[in-house]
C-alpha cells in the first residue's frame, strides 16, 4: 500500500509541474507577442517604409526626366548627323562637278592648242605661197605682210573692248603704224562702218605725223555704238575703197563676234574681195584678237571662240594674218 501511494504522489507532482511549465511558457509567449505588436513600433516602421517609397519614387522621376533629356539630345545629335551627311554628299557632288569642269577645260585647251598650231602652220605655208621667196624677209614684219600702200583700221568699239582692252588697242595701233613708215592713205572706222573723222568719209586721209597723232589722240574719247561684229566695217571698207590698182590692208581689232554664220561672212567678203584674172586679192585682211573673253582658268565665251574662228578664216582667205594676243 505504501508503494502504491508514493507512486501516485510522484505522478501528481509531475503533472503539476507540467501545468506550471506550460503556463509559464504561455505567459512568456504572450509577453513576446505583446512586445512585437507594439503600435508605436509598427507606426515607425510604416513611416520609414513610406519614406523609402517616396525617396525611390523621386529617384524614379529623376531617372525618367534624365531619360527624356537624353532622348531629346540623342534626337538632336541624329538630326545634326543627318545634316552633316547631306552636306558631305553635296560637297562630294560639287567636287565631282568641279573635277569634270577641269577635265572639260583641259580638253578644250588641248583642242584649241591643236587648232592654233594647225592655223600657224597653214598661215606660214600660205604666206610663203603669197610672198615670193626672195622678198619674204623684206616684206614680212612679225609675220605680217607690209607691202600695202593703203591702211584701213576697223576697230571694235563695244563696251567690253572699251573697258578691258582700250589701252592695249592704242598700243597695238601705234605698233601697226610704226611698221609702215609711210603709206599713200589712212582711214579709221569702227566695226559698224562709222568713221573716226566724219569729214573724211569715203576719202583717204594723208599719212602725216600730225594725222597719226590725231588718230591716237582721238582713241581716248572715241566710243561709237558697236554690235560686236566686225563684218559691217570690213564690208564697208572693201566696198568703199577697193580698187584693182590699190594695195590695201585692213586691220581688224576686236574681241568677239555676235553673228550666226561664219561661212556666210567668209563667202560675202570673198565675193567683195574677188581676185581678177588669177591675181592675188588686193585687199589683205589682218586681225588682232584681244583676249577679253578668255578668262584665265575658265572656259572662253562662245562669241570669243566664234570671233577667232571667223577672223582666222577671213585672214587665211584674204592674204592676211591672224594674231591672237595672250594678255591685255
Amino acid at each position: 500500500m505504501s508503494k502504491r501511494r508514493r507512486r501516485g504522489s510522484q505522478e501528481a507532482s509531475l503533472a503539476f509541474l507540467d501545468v506550471i511549465s506550460c503556463g509559464f511558457g504561455a505567459v512568456v509567449l504572450l509577453l513576446i507577442i505583446a512586445r512585437l505588436s507594439n503600435p508605436a513600433t509598427l507606426e515607425q516602421a510604416e513611416e520609414d517604409l513610406m519614406a523609402q517609397v517616396q525617396s525611390l519614387t523621386e529617384q524614379l522621376f529623376e531617372v525618367r526626366g534624365e531619360t527624356v533629356v537624353l532622348n531629346e539630345e540623342l534626337i538632336s545629335r541624329k538630326e545634326q548627323l543627318s545634316d552633316l551627311t547631306e552636306r558631305v554628299a553635296r560637297l562630294k557632288a560639287t567636287l565631282a562637278s568641279v573635277e569634270k569642269q577641269q577635265d572639260d577645260i583641259a580638253q578644250s585647251k588641248a583642242v584649241e592648242i591643236e587648232q592654233l598650231e594647225l592655223a600657224v602652220q597653214v598661215l606660214t605655208e600660205e604666206m610663203e605661197r603669197l610672198v615670193p621667196q626672195d622678198q619674204y624677209v623684206n616684206q614680212l614684219i612679225g609675220g605680217i605682210p607690209v607691202d600695202s600702200e593703203y591702211i584701213i583700221f576697223v576697230i571694235d568699239t563695244s563696251g567690253s573692248m572699251q573697258m578691258a582692252a582700250w589701252r592695249r588697242v592704242q598700243s597695238e595701233m601705234l605698233n601697226i603704224l610704226n611698221i609702215y613708215p609711210e603709206v599713200k592713205g589712212l582711214q579709221v572706222m569702227n566695226d559698224m562702218g562709222q568713221y573716226m573723222f566724219p569729214d573724211t568719209r569715203r576719202a583717204w586721209m594723208r599719212d602725216t605725223a600730225d594725222t597719226r597723232r590725231k588718230i591716237i589722240s582721238e582713241l581716248n574719247t572715241w566710243a561709237p555704238f558697236s554690235n560686236s561684229s566686225p563684218v559691217e566695217g570690213i564690208q564697208a571698207a572693201i566696198q568703199t575703197f577697193y580698187r584693182p590698182d590699190r594695195k590695201i590692208s585692213i586691220y581688224t581689232l576686236g574681241d568677239d563676234f555676235s553673228g550666226r554664220s561664219i561661212r556666210k561672212v567668209v563667202k560675202t567678203v570673198e565675193n567683195l574681195n574677188e581676185a581678177h584674172r588669177g591675181q592675188e586679192r588686193l585687199v589683205r585682211v589682218h586681225t588682232i584678237g584681244f583676249p577679253v573673253h578668255f578668262p584665265p582658268g575658265r572656259t572662253p565665251s562662245e562669241s570669243a571662240v566664234k570671233f577667232a574662228a571667223l577672223m582666222r578664216e577671213l585672214s587665211y582667205h584674204n592674204g592676211g594674218t591672224f594674231i591672237g594676243l595672250t594678255g591685255l
